[in-house]
């Protein structure tokens, strides 16, 4: 006869996990007991020695669907003699180290009942169980039980309170539970709150038929509020875009089902298996012709975005509605999504026709998570933003931290994180540092993270830009160590450590922006080195950035910029598609600044040479979103072009240049000639691959290195990753691209602690 302490680690709280110890354990005829603590789940079991080895093979083979296990560290320790097997209550003592779940899409078992008119949870928009529902929008502090959560307020009705309190039944401590006697409610108001429906189940179809008719709802979902509307009324789209001023970027939707997502988009079966899990993610995929799909949710663009309903209340808003929704963050442009209730109404009032309500308070604002497939690798999907359904998952560290790190991340698709020894938890999404309500949002969640995991960081590592507002908080904070990373390092930090390794390896780190460490606007680097350090081994030509920041929103000046570079001439004429954008007196004083260098510095960025030739191929001579003239290159590409633009590849002393002079200047010309846009774009994106690929090829061989990370935000761009990765396949390289985390800034914070961990050893 056996006793074996087992602590085991990993996401375990609010998954189901101690019912399952439960139900093995009583199976397997074994005496002991479950509880959850502030570092995961503790447990002992007593028994025949055969049966002991029995449950801890199936405690590690069979989790429940939502867990995920770290490691289990069991230890012998003397039998008892005690019989029965009971589940105890939490210790809340000593220091947080459990993992807190991200919040789940409902599963079948609710979603059942939901739609069960027998059952006693018919069309009750809050129904979840132990493999489902709220978890990390929710959660107020560790262990994860009923106090520490929103749910606190609401008192469990008898029968709930026995379904919470059987551990052989599915609601067993899911803290949520609630029913319509006794949980949060819905409610319909109109724009001043006068209540319009109640009950539930009522307001959600109240509030689906004024969505049918064409009027704008505001929703109160998991973890914050939407702006929704119907997809295929070009009208009431048009009135979304002007009230939320956001004039070009794309609105996702929801579709009731799958069937009905199949109607929007053209879906892989890798697709299919991100868009039904239960992350639930916005899936960003190619539109179908026959898309019955307004054009002014995606101006311009060939993909849309398309998630499926991962609430109860979307479920049945969805199902009732009958048709396609958009489904948009509820804010003005550029600031944080509404969560608070008095907040929403305050600041969506203008936008928003009704709003449909709950109680159910919001502790942490989470936006929708959005991905994209490529085909690289096995195929696993490109993580454009990383926020509900993945928040708050830890990421393992290769090297442990040997003391706490904040790594306060960039500026755009802002992100912190926290560390600690191996463990590294990375923020949901909080947005572009640009106003006070982001940076709000940021501290706030900074302290959640720190009060939620124990960490007291002793490092606060940042980006070297001195402006960024994430910098200024870094070195606001007193009493603790400072450490500046840099940009494109942070970015190739991050993609290594997330494989679990240290490096060295080369970097193509390609995106808009990063302060160089020579003062220079980088973007277009060819890194070599690790976690400990890296060389600038390479980069894109250095060009002029003509009226600094103006020219990230005026690709046109990018444009003006390449064409004094690629033609050799003081004033180059203007592209026929920039003649009605650009009179020629600004065209000339741009020029100017291009030849003096005055308000013009100078840059490497990848980002701004896509914006040149979009400018010149007539796509987009100013922009309305960040990044928005590379997403339009990218999709006028004519997938059945073979040909490329030569971008050369040249040794000065120690460094390599990528040289696109030449190709800049074929754009030019081809646009001129009638070349069809597609053709050019197509091109562009091949040659920009070859030339990296030849580079990263050149500085592995140099070396004696194989692995090559493709990282940074232009690597967002499908045709640039795909093709550039199977060149370097093709020249026998391992190729490595960020999986969790995005290739944008929202991986930068990951990578400043990883840094940080790495010099603290």
């Amino acid at each position: 006869r056996r006793r074996v302490r087992a602590r085991v680690e990993g996401t375990v709280q609010g998954v189901g996990f101690r019912p399952f110890v439960y139900r093995l354990a009583l199976e397997l005829d074994l005496a002991g007991f479950v509880l959850n603590d502030t570092r995961g789940v503790l447990l002992e079991v007593e028994g025949e020695a055969s049966a002991v080895d029995r449950f801890l093979e199936r405690l590690a083979d069979e989790p429940p669907p939502l867990a995920r296990i770290e490691r289990i560290l069991p230890e012998e320790v003397a039998p008892g003699g005690r019989p029965g097997f009971e589940i105890v209550a939490s210790d809340a003592g000593g220091e947080a180290a459990a993992a807190v779940s991200p919040d789940s899409a409902t599963c079948a078992d609710c979603l059942a009942e939901l739609l069960d008119p027998a059952d006693r949870r018919y069309r009750y928009p809050f129904i979840n169980c132990t493999n489902c529902g709220p978890r990390f929008t929710i959660v107020r502090g560790v262990p994860y039980d009923r106090p520490l959560t929103t749910m606190a307020g609401f008192e469990m009705c008898e029968r709930c309170r026995a379904e919470y309190e059987d551990p052989l039944d599915r609601r067993f401590h899911a803290q949520p539970n609630a029913c319509p006697d006794c949980g949060p409610a819905a409610w319909l108001t109109d724009a001043v709150g006068g209540v319009i429906a109640g009950g539930g189940g009522d307001a959600v179809r109240a509030a689906a038929e004024a969505l049918a008719g064409g009027r704008i709802v505001a929703v109160k979902g998991l973890g914050g509020y939407h702006l929704a509307c119907r997809a295929d009324d070009e009208t009431v789209v048009a009135a979304l875009r002007a009230r939320k001023h956001r004039e070009d970027k794309p609105f996702a939707l929801m579709a009731p089902d799958l069937d009905a997502a199949r109607g929007l988009v053209d879906l892989t079966e890798e697709e299919v298996a991100v868009l039904t899990g239960p992350e639930r993610p916005i899936v960003v995929a190619r539109r179908r012709n026959d898309a019955s799909v307004a054009d002014a949710v995606a101006p311009r663009a060939r993909d849309i975005g398309v998630m499926l309903p991962y609430t109860p209340l979307h479920h049945l808003l969805l199902a009732d509605a009958g048709t396609p929704l958009v489904m948009t963050s509820a804010n003005l442009s550029d600031e944080p999504i509404a969560y608070r209730d008095d907040d929403a109404r305050s600041r969506l009032g203008e936008i928003a026709d009704l709003f449909l309500l709950h109680d159910r308070p919001i502790h942490m604002r989470t936006d929708d998570s959005v991905v994209r497939s490529v085909a690289v690798g096995r195929g696993e999907p490109m993580l454009l933003r990383r926020s509900r359904g993945y928040v708050p998952a830890d990421i393992a560290l290769p090297v442990a931290a040997a003391r706490p790190v904040l790594a306060c991340g960039a500026e755009l698709k802002s992100t912190f994180c926290l560390a600690k020894a191996r463990r590294a938890w990375v923020s949901h999404h909080i947005g572009d540092l640009h106003n006070f309500e982001t940076l709000q949002s940021f501290t706030e969640g900074i302290a959640h993270f720190e009060t939620l995991f124990a960490v007291a960081p002793e490092i606060v590592a940042h980006d070297l830009h001195p402006d960024y507002l994430s910098t200024r908080y870094a070195l606001d904070r007193e009493g603790v160590e400072h450490l500046g990373v840099q940009h494109h390092h942070a970015h190739l930090a991050s993609c290594l450590a997330e494989h679990g390794e240290t490096g060295p390896a080369v970097g193509a780190i390609y995106d808009g922006t990063g302060y160089g460490l020579d003062g220079t606007v980088w973007g277009g680097e060819l890194l070599v080195g690790g976690l400990d350090g890296f060389e600038r081994a390479g980069h894109l030509r250095p060009v002029r950035l003509p009226g600094g920041d103006r020219a990230v929103r005026e690709p046109w000046r990018m444009a003006c910029a390449w064409l004094v570079d690629a033609l050799h001439e003081e004033l180059p004429p203007r592209p026929n598609a920039l003649v009605k954008a650009v009179d020629e007196l600004r065209w000339r004083q741009v020029a100017s600044l291009v030849r003096s260098g005055l308000a013009a510095p100078l840059t490497t960025s990848a980002g701004r040479l896509f914006d040149a030739v979009a400018a010149i191929c007539g796509i987009r001579s100013q922009v309305n979103y960040e990044g928005q003239a590379a997403v339009e290159l990218e999709a006028a590409a004519d997938p059945e072009e073979r040909g490329d633009y030569l971008i050369a590849v040249v040794a000065e002393g120690d460094r390599l240049f990528l040289d696109p002079r030449h190709a800049v200047a074929e754009v030019a010309h081809d646009v001129a000639a009638g070349t069809p846009v597609g053709v050019v774009s197509a091109r562009f994106h091949r040659g920009m691959a070859d030339a990296t690929a030849r580079a990263c090829a050149l500085l592995a061989e140099g070396r004696g290195l194989e692995t090559v990370v493709l990282s940074g935000g232009v690597f967002q761009n499908r045709l640039l990753l795909e093709r550039t990765a199977a060149r370097l396949e093709e020249a026998g390289l391992r190729v490595l691209r960020p999986l969790r985390l995005p290739a944008n800034d929202g991986g930068i914070a990951y990578g400043q602690a990883a840094v940080a961990a790495a010099a603290a050893r």
